[in-house]
């Protein structure tokens, strides 16, 4: 049992909006399964916002895991690097600029790749550059940049984010469980490098065996100056959301078009702590993923742990493969991920999750009633409702004066809406034609 030897915190403030969502995690508690490397694999160069990677291998080339195949592509950009060893087939251009390689079979570090020390917030933006480190649940934002702490912006608090809270996905859940050593050792050696005078592990309360863990952590005998706590977080979605994060756990505030560091945070979930420690430590950079492979059509659910440029067939088939009435292929959660029509992607940095749903029963959508549960329900205080009426009325004027830009896409306003209507769809709709309009 848990020793009370200092208190969990509770959260600085509470988020408007946020729903209750099923949660469904049944591989919550197996053990992640390592797949075979495929016998191809293809790496794309563009696996993160910002500027694609520009390869520097070419077809014939022996490669092998953790082998740089493209430097980065400006500031906001990351490396690629080998997640086979093999021989490079072919550079690719569709769907983007791939390398392809075909595996041996082997497995075999790149001799060259050795452990990279860090004692301050340069060698830690570094480390997290040479790793080709990106956030590991979504957009892939290149980690160097958010380590890159600029002296006008001072960082004064470490925020972990461990609240997975989209249905189905367990992933960063089983990083903890799994590889609790890199985390704890990941947490106190960036507290040291960044200089943070406080760190707060967020997680969310329906994960009382995951909270077991990290609080070790925050009674860890390194933690002499008790700035490391964890706080246990109400189980709502979206609440891992990084700007709902930030507010939950220091009651600031992210202003539109500003970063977490303008309000002195930075946010790394569990798995990127993980990863970017195994670097430090090992060289070896980001080669591979965990994925949860989950949904209603998944014949059995697992965590998979793959090479990346793995094609998502190949994984669907190793987990067990779909049900003939499989409709619905989804990278990421069903909140927020992305639908794909093609099995032969393949599987990116970025990706959690692969989830499989069968055919949901048709709903009709009904006029808007003005219930304003689409409001309600928003956790960054927008009105969907309204924005849906301007857009379909081509109001670009009005549409400018309602922060469409601080939309999130997490979809609560769609999951709450007794009429069904395509709100968030029609955020990024809004998105764009205001992207359009001021390109003009």
């Amino acid at each position: 049992m848990m020793k009370k030897k200092e208190r969990i915190l509770r959260p600085a403030a509470r988020i408007h909006g946020g729903t209750t969502l099923p949660h469904r995690k049944g591989t919550a508690e197996q053990e992640s399964v390592v797949m075979p490397p495929p016998a191809q694999v293809r790496i794309p160069m563009a696996q993160h916002i910002g500027a694609p990677a520009e390869p520097v291998v070419k077809a014939g080339d022996r490669v092998y895991v953790g082998t740089l195949i493209g430097k980065a592509g400006g500031f906001v950009s990351a490396p690629v690097h080998a997640s086979v060893s093999g021989t490079v087939k072919a550079i690719t251009e569709t769907p983007v600029k791939s390398v392809v390689i075909e595996s041996d079979g082997k497995m075999t570090p790149d001799p060259a790749l050795k452990p990279f020390p860090v004692k301050t917030k340069e060698d830690i933006a570094a480390a997290a550059d040479l790793c080709g480190l990106v956030g590991l649940g979504g957009a892939g934002f290149p980690t160097r940049v958010k380590l890159t702490v600029k002296d006008e912006t001072p960082i004064d608090t470490l925020i972990i984010n461990g609240a997975e809270c989209e249905p189905y996905i367990t992933s960063d859940y089983r990083e903890c469980m799994e590889n609790y050593d890199a985390v704890i050792e990941g947490v106190y050696l960036l507290k040291e490098a960044l200089g943070v005078e406080r760190v707060i592990i967020c997680i969310e309360s329906n994960k009382p065996q995951a909270i077991e863990k990290l609080y070790t952590i925050a009674t860890d005998k390194r933690d002499n100056d008790d700035t490391v706590k964890l706080m246990k977080l109400p189980t709502s979605y979206p609440q891992g959301a990084e700007k709902v994060l930030i507010y939950s756990a220091t009651g600031r505030r992210v202003p539109p078009g500003k970063l977490p560091s303008d309000v002195g945070c930075i946010v790394m979930n569990i798995t990127s702590v993980a990863a970017l420690y195994r670097f430090i430590s090992t060289g070896m950079p980001l080669v591979s993923k965990r994925v949860t492979i989950d949904g209603t059509a998944v014949k059995e659910p697992k965590n998979v742990i793959a090479p990346i440029g793995t094609p998502i067939s190949e994984i669907l088939e190793f987990a067990g493969g779909v049900s003939e009435d499989a409709a619905e292929i989804i990278m990421g959660g069903p909140m927020m991920g992305v639908d794909i029509y093609d099995q032969n992607a393949v599987l990116e940095k970025r990706n959690n999750a692969i989830t499989v749903m069968k055919e949901a029963p048709s709903v009709a959508t009904t006029p808007c009633i003005h219930c304003d549960r689409c409001a309600s329900a928003c956790p960054m205080n927008l009105y969907p409702a309204t924005v849906e009426a301007a857009v379909n009325h081509g109001l670009t004027d009005e549409l400018n004066k309602m922060n469409v830009f601080c939309c999130m896409e997490c979809g609560s306003c769609s999951f709450v809406c007794p009429a069904k209507r395509p709100l968030a769809q029609v955020m990024r709709l809004a998105k764009a034609r205001l992207k359009k309009e001021a390109a003009k």
